[in-house]
């Protein structure tokens, strides 16, 4: 099975990201000098607060009494205090849960805190506010952070392609089992988080600790509500039946964005580290494909990924190039010839040996084992 380590064993051991983990540090450290805090409620320590050090801290949207903060600004540690009404949090430590952003969907998905971000994004990017575009700089820059210290030490593939591909379809069944393989072979799957393909990859990584009954009967069950569009709300409550009858589904990623607020993210990941740039999150999601990526048919979207993958590979500037697989012949060679110029790109340099051309989906996972030596 694919592991995907564990949250708190890996990140930086001076980042406190719940109560739990400011309790542990109080009572064995006592103290919090030069420690950064990240969106915790420490309404109800202020004793700690007043009794400990915390020369050197930053407090990012933690809220306090006004006399714990008073004191703490007075040790010279730096305080930026929660920001009222927003429908996010830009401090925040973890990245999101499919429950966290689709709670609410009993009320429809506009009730949802996933929409209700992007209605603000919507709001704001053309007001050029310094403010909003700064709130959004740091929630990103906190959802790479939390998405670093999930993957560290893992060995993640990529699984891209487009958002069109229908529940139901054969094309569908096929990405899903090619997630659940790679999954079953120990990688994490990583994926654009949205619908089409991408959910198809989530789905097979979530099916991968069941059996085949249970792929079969979901696949069937999605089928019923083939597209996001007309209605995100059936769309997504589809996939949460799933998850509710199987429930303690196989791990992966899904790293989505608000930029394309028309497409929401899939259920299926377990983890979605959600963007408001798409420029970061693109980059993110091929920089943290280590071992490779596989591109399914896809349009516009995916022939950019497939370039801004082979651009680190062929200058190396992430080092050893990493295994690309690109699947289906005749798309990727006559409808949107991307294959073509990769192969000439990769002529005499060290990421010839790292592409790959197959023809049905099926083997992609051997193709990526060859690759990836």
């Amino acid at each position: 099975m694919q592991t995907m380590p564990a949250h708190a064993a890996h990140h930086d051991d001076r980042e406190i990201e719940s109560l739990e983990e400011f309790d542990a540090t109080v009572s064995a450290r006592g103290t919090l000098a030069g420690y950064r805090v990240q969106a915790v409620d420490l309404t109800d320590r202020t004793r700690e607060l007043l009794t400990h050090d915390t020369a050197g801290a930053v407090f990012l949207g933690c809220a306090m009494r006004e006399d714990a903060a008073a004191k703490v600004r007075g040790d010279g540690a730096l305080v930026f205090p929660p920001v009222p009404g927003l429908p996010f949090d830009p401090y925040r430590g973890l990245v999101y849960s499919p429950d966290e952003l689709f709670a609410s969907l009993a009320d429809g998905y506009e009730a949802t805190p996933d929409a209700l971000a992007y209605a603000w994004f919507q709001r704001t990017k053309a007001d050029r506010d310094i403010h909003a575009s700064m709130l959004r700089s740091i929630h990103d820059d906190s959802v790479s952070d939390a998405l670093d210290e999930l993957l560290s030490g893992a060995r993640v593939v990529g699984v891209m392609g487009g958002h069109a591909m229908a529940r139901g379809t054969e094309e569908y069944a096929g990405a899903a089992r090619l997630g659940r393989e790679l999954a079953r072979a120990g990688f994490t799957i990583a994926t654009g988080g949205g619908p089409g393909a991408m959910e198809a990859a989530n789905l097979g990584a979530y099916a991968a600790p069941f059996d085949d009954t249970m792929l079969t009967e979901s696949l069937e069950l999605l089928g019923k509500a083939p597209r996001f569009t007309p209605s995100i709300t059936q769309w997504a409550a589809a996939a949460f039946e799933i998850r509710t009858r199987w429930p303690q589904g196989g791990r992966s990623v899904g790293i989505p964005t608000w930029f394309y607020g028309h497409e929401p993210p899939n259920a299926f990941a377990s983890h979605i580290a959600k963007y408001f740039a798409n420029a970061t999150r693109e980059d993110g999601l091929l920089a943290r494909s280590n071992a490779g990526v596989v591109f399914l048919p896809g349009a516009a979207g995916t022939v950019q990924e497939i370039f801004d993958n082979a651009t680190p590979n062929y200058y190396e500037s992430r080092g050893e190039p990493t295994p690309m697989v690109l699947v289906n012949r005749v798309h990727w060679t006559e409808r949107l010839p991307a294959w073509p110029l990769l192969r000439s790109l990769a002529g005499g340099r060290s990421m010839e040996a790292r592409i790959a051309l197959v023809e049905r989906i099926e083997e992609a996972p051997e193709a990526l084992k060859r690759l990836g030596g």
